[in-house]
């Protein structure tokens, strides 16, 4: 684990690793081998991220991918979890392309939407399965007022407290604990700095010539001119939006259409559906869909109604964000002292705000019987009386039921009315979050058995914590009064009757101020931690010493997610959602040894083996004991070989534990509708299993195919931990003969094999549906709430360890930078991933899922087999450039259209002139150079293209300026 402050003095020179836009270098055995000391002249082994034992980074047994300043800088992106989601072996995860605030609703996970936030997921298993580490410690997770996300939000950190990340491709719950399972992202903060650093950068996107981005960066450092090193900084990133009217992928809900007569455009209408199916079983003549005729209309009545088509509903898709809005200010500060006897102390401390915003469509407002609002909501009980001013049917439209859903002994007279809330705005999601860490380090070194051995205690504060307003809501109890009798809304100050049926234009301010409100929900969550680890040799083999590590690792986690007190009584029209809390700690120890066994010998340059292990007692969820055992073999000096097994484990976080009801809209078809693609009217087995579910015999249910079903999530505090088994082998080539004068050459090649047990998840909503209709499995009919028209009111998706995960891949990288020549110095970096398998086995064994190849669709994410970067870069002078291609391989959706393969190009010129004593930095950059838009897909979350994995349409250009003194 690194340790800046007990012993990087070696400060490692792993900047010689990354050569230029995303040219990421794998450090793992076959490292370049110019790594100097650059302190006192000193070459003493260091710790490295994926082992505790000091050791020569160039021997390093696992894939470690290094990525520092210069690499970050010569993206021309903004935000590091953009960076670090460029990597061949990074998958999706939210980032600032995302935009589902009022789209989709809570996951089930209970983490909330996670709005503004950005995360990193390394091989497709989810970021809560990535542990994110700072200085190699813990860091506060996430949160955006929505939920208690697992994960850290990478936009906490600003960008030039980062003196470079490291990727630990492969499990290491033996040495870090639990989350990490697919691999570990270690960010190296500054410690020193000599002088000052400026920066100034300005992109946009050129065509349409939005998404403005201002980044400005400012640091100072004492340069170790005394016994105290002081290192200080400020940032400031204001990103402007894109918004998805001004593309033409997402003008509307599905790619290429035009017109909202082929489907998928929102029965929430503008003018207003009025569904009084239930009248065909009452033998009213008013029976059937409905609209208003001509809106504004502020006297509707029956005769100014016609029959609601597919012509008239709502078009959503040109009110979203393809790319959001936020801005981002900080600062950071590092002191490290000497203390005298080996001993130092140091101190770091950082804050960082984040304002983000996310928007979606006008509120489509649901009030009936089979609005199917679920977890309670007081809109599915409402029924509007005769003497609303505003009804024009001349009846009480009639619920049938009682505010706490019971059925009121009246008979349903309406089914659902649903209408777009135009008057009150769109749908605006502000998010405040405030990010406050601070550590110190003491640490030191002793002599014992003749041999210098290395300590450190560290203690560990973090607190985030966020605010949200929503506008755009309005309030159940309100509108109940407002559409009820009018003689008890005139009796109750400030009530003004409700006008739903007179389109859009029709709902007045006065009736607006009465039902409205400004939704305002927080979150926090807390982590402070002490750790204590030890590290030396203890004796001597003919092949070198035997170096051992012990630790001991104590940890405190609270959180807590408080939606308005409005959302939690029920009564928004959005999503719903309850308070959740919780709190764990943990107690953890490991040990580390390390065994040369040759050196020097004939077709054994080296030959060493490596172990650790881990036992972790959760105070909810239990003690979990992680292994692994890790060999590498060098036959010559060039040649690395290296192979590792390992066990692993993720404790339960405290949203899957104790996330409150929410509501998650996921697509999904019901077998049970007699519309077009149901199987009621065509199968007698789904037919006795359907209306044994309560759907009505007669066939009146024919809710349309490709809706959203609402699914209702909650936590489970009886969870266990999800456990992996890791098995990975390397080679890593690296030859002599390249190096000197600046040249060197790296081929690596990493195979890796990953299995989850135990994966916590909710049950599939389709294996649901389809196995109480096809299976009549009780279980899982008993998941499925229906209204009395049989139209599902909610499913039940309490999460369960449930699922497994069987992914294996390759990773291949290439490094090669040339000796000085006359025409400059030239360099080749490539980094490959092959995703040879990944299968899920979801709802405890229901289901069996291929995803290789395929695009998930909503939540969004590829999963290509195939992706690439390559750059080639070039320096002489006072000039750089970079250019660099990044590869995406074709994927498919369920629905079988295929996204085609991407390819990115991206340039960059840096100018520095000598005759400024190369202080000042002048960069121009493009990104998407050739202007690719991302592949058209239909089964993707919003904006009609999958955003955890392509470029915002657009290219990207940008001009930096910088000085260092």
């Amino acid at each position: 684990m690194i340790r800046l402050s007990t012993g990087l003095k070696a400060g490692v020179g792993l900047a010689a690793l990354s050569f230029a836009s995303m040219s990421f270098a794998q450090d793992a055995g076959g490292a370049p081998q110019n790594v100097q000391a650059t302190e006192q002249g000193q070459q003493s082994e260091i710790v490295v991220t994926g082992s505790r034992i000091r050791r020569d980074p160039l021997n390093q047994d696992s894939p470690v991918i290094t990525v520092d300043q210069d690499a970050i800088a010569k993206t021309g992106l903004s935000a590091i979890a953009d960076v670090l989601q460029r990597l061949p072996s990074a998958a999706g995860g939210l980032n600032s392309k995302v935009n589902n605030s009022g789209n989709l609703g809570n996951p089930p996970d209970g983490g909330g939407v996670g709005a503004g936030s950005a995360e990193i997921d390394l091989r497709y298993l989810g970021a809560k399965r990535t542990l994110v580490l700072v200085d190699g410690l813990r860091y506060v997770n996430a949160t955006s007022a929505s939920g208690i996300p697992a994960t850290v939000d990478l936009n906490t950190m600003p960008a030039n407290m980062i003196e470079r990340i490291e990727v630990l491709q492969a499990g290491a719950s033996p040495l870090y604990g639990s989350d990490a399972i697919a691999g570990v992202v270690n960010v190296i903060t500054v410690a020193q700095q000599k002088g000052l650093k400026l920066s100034a950068q300005y992109g946009q996107y050129l065509g349409d010539g939005d998404g403005k981005t201002q980044d400005y960066q400012a640091s100072w450092g004492n340069g170790r001119d005394s016994a105290i090193d002081i290192a200080v900084g400020a940032a400031y990133v204001k990103q402007e939006a894109v918004r998805s009217a001004d593309r033409s992928i997402s003008l509307f809900p599905n790619p290429g259409q035009t017109t909202c007569l082929t489907g998928g455009c929102s029965s929430a209408s503008a003018l207003g559906r009025f569904d009084l199916r239930t009248g065909a079983n009452t033998g009213l003549p008013i029976y059937g869909n409905w609209t208003i005729g001509t809106a504004p209309d502020n006297t509707p009545t029956f005769a100014e109604l016609r029959g609601f088509t597919t012509a008239d509903r709502f078009n959503f898709a040109p009110y979203q964000y393809i790319l959001t809005p936020s801005k981002r200010y900080g600062g950071w500060a590092s002191v490290k002292a000497d203390l005298g006897g080996d001993t130092h102390l140091r101190v770091r401390g950082s804050w960082n705000r984040r304002k983000s915003q996310n928007q979606a469509a006008f509120e489509p407002l649901f009030i009936g019987p089979d609005a199917g609002n679920g977890a309670g909501s007081l809109f599915d009980t409402l029924s509007i009386d005769v003497t609303n001013p505003y009804n024009p049917f001349g009846i009480t439209l009639q619920s049938g039921l009682n505010p706490d859903g019971t059925p009121n002994g009246q008979t349903p007279t309406y089914s659902f009315i649903a209408r777009r809330l135009i008057e009150a705005g769109q749908r605006t999601f502000n998010q405040t979050v405030n990010t406050t860490s601070l550590t110190a380090t003491l640490d030191g070194k002793f002599n014992a058995f003749g041999k210098d051995w290395y300590w450190d205690v560290n203690g560990i504060y973090g607190n985030n914590k966020a605010h949200q307003s929503f506008t755009g809501n309005v309030r159940a109890d309100r509108v109940a009064l407002a559409v009820g009798p009018v003689a008890a809304c005139n009796a109750t100050p400030g009530c003004v009757p409700l006008n739903l049926f007179g389109g859009a234009g029709s709902i007045t301010p006065a009736m607006l101020d009465w039902i409205a409100f400004t939704e305002k929900d927080r979150s926090k969550q807390k982590l402070a931690g002490l750790t204590a680890n030890i590290t030396g040799d203890l004796f001597e083999l003919p092949a070198g010493p035997v170096g051992v590590a012990f630790g001991y690792e104590h940890r405190n986690q609270s959180a807590s997610f408080t939606p308005d007190p409005i959302v939690s009584a029920g009564l928004g029209a959005d999503i719903p959602a309850q308070p959740a809390r919780g709190k764990y700690n943990v107690d953890e120890v490991y040990g580390e040894i390390r065994i040369p066994i040759l050196k020097d010998q004939p077709m054994a340059y080296s030959l060493e083996l490596n172990g650790a292990i881990r036992h972790s007692d959760y105070s909810i969820s239990g003690g979990s004991t992680t292994y692994t055992v890790t060999g590498l073999y060098k036959p010559v000096h060039d040649l690395l070989l290296r192979g590792a097994y390992s066990t692993g484990f993720r404790a339960p976080s405290l949203g899957e534990l104790f996330g409150g009801r929410s509501r998650f809209d996921l697509p999904a078809d019901d077998p049970c509708t007699s519309a077009a693609g149901g199987l009621f009217p065509t199968n007698a087995t789904v037919r006795a299993n359907c209306i044994a579910n309560g759907v009505p015999a007669d066939g009146s249910y024919a809710e349309d195919q490709g809706g959203q079903l609402p699914i209702i999530t909650q936590g489970n505090e009886n969870l266990k931990a999800e456990k992996s088994k890791n098995l990975t082998f390397g080679i890593v080539y690296s030859p002599e003969w390249a190096r000197g004068d600046g040249g060197n050459l790296n081929v690596e090649l990493n195979y890796y094999d990953i299995k989850v047990t135990d994966a916590i998840g909710a049950v599939d909503p389709n294996v649901t549906l389809n196995n109480c209709a096809l299976l009549g499995d009780a279980a899982s009919c008993a998941l499925v709430k229906r209204t009395a028209n049989g139209f599902i009111n909610e499913i039940d998706g309490t999460l369960g360890n449930l699922d497994s995960i069987k992914t294996k891949g390759l990773d291949a990288t290439l490094n090669y930078r040339t000796r000085n020549t006359g025409i400059g110095r030239f360099g080749l970096t490539v980094n490959a991933t092959h995703l040879i398998k990944y299968e899920l086995t979801a709802s405890n064994g229901f289901v069996v899922i291929d995803r290789v190849g395929t695009e998930r669709g909503s939540p969004d994410q590829a999963y290509p087999k195939w992706k690439g970067n390559a750059t080639i870069d070039w320096g002489m002078g006072d000039f750089e450039a970079a250019w660099t291609n990044r590869y995406i391989q074709s994927v498919t959706e369920a629905n079988g259209n295929k996204l085609g393969k991407r390819i990115y190009t991206d340039i960059q010129l840096t100018y520095t002139p000598t005759f400024l004593e190369r202080k000042v930095s002048l960069t121009a950059g493009i990104n998407n150079l050739f202007d690719k838009d991302p592949p058209a897909c239909f089964t993707c979350s919003v904006n009609n293209y999958d955003p955890t994995t392509y470029d915002v349409p657009g290219q990207f250009g940008y001009l930096r300026l910088s000085y260092k003194m």
